[in-house]
């Protein structure tokens, strides 16, 4: 019974070329962190496994290319994600603005039940900010989303933001799905015998 606590999440990074995506995966799932990331071609897979009280959450994560040109590739990666992280630069109003149409494609075609997170990312450039935090919080509130601001130079709040999504997966997670639906059938069934037995 034990396999019940295990759940495995597609988790999906999408945003503008620069924002820093690949680099809050590799602090994230390596520790790691470079002045000098290249671009990523397509996109990049990458897993690792959160142990919560609840239950124990394996991701597997797609990084995807920020570039234009891939763009047409995205929905092959957040298709079937349980979540999608949309990141921005706080030193950049146009990495914002292109989360912005990543937040409204996803809320067209992802995942219905998607846990959407909003990270502003490279909080450590407090000086180049161009986008206030009140912002990114506000836009987060109005759309349904999580907000965090992180660095993945620093690692501000890169584990705490994994966190939360796994906490949100679990607790989105019916306790036992096929017994759920069971009980379900058989409630249609009898509204349906008690609604024809006249």
């Amino acid at each position: 019974m034990g396999s019940s606590n295990n759940i495995q999440a597609k988790l999906v990074l999408l945003g503008d070329m620069g924002t820093g995506k690949t680099s809050i995966v590799l602090r994230f799932v390596k520790g790691q962190y470079f002045d000098y990331q290249e671009s990523t071609i397509g996109a990049a897979f990458f897993s690792q496994i959160l142990s919560l009280n609840e239950a124990t959450v394996k991701f597997d994560i797609w990084d995807t290319a920020g570039q234009e040109r891939y763009h047409s590739l995205a929905p092959m990666y957040y298709r079937g994600a349980a979540a999608a992280v949309v990141v921005y630069d706080i030193s950049s109003a146009d990495s914002f603005a292109r989360a912005k149409k990543w937040v409204q494609e996803l809320q067209r075609q992802g995942n219905p039940h998607l846990v959407m997170v909003l990270v502003a990312n490279k909080a450590d450039l407090e000086t180049k900010r161009q986008v206030d935090n009140e912002e990114g919080e506000l836009y987060a509130q109005e759309n349904g989303l999580f907000f965090i601001e992180t660095s993945a130079k620093t690692a501000q709040n890169v584990n705490e933001l994994f966190y939360e999504i796994a906490k949100r997966l679990v607790k989105a997670r019916p306790a036992r799905p096929t017994g759920m639906n069971l009980h379900n059938e058989t409630q249609d069934r009898r509204r349906r015998l008690f609604c024809c037995s006249t």
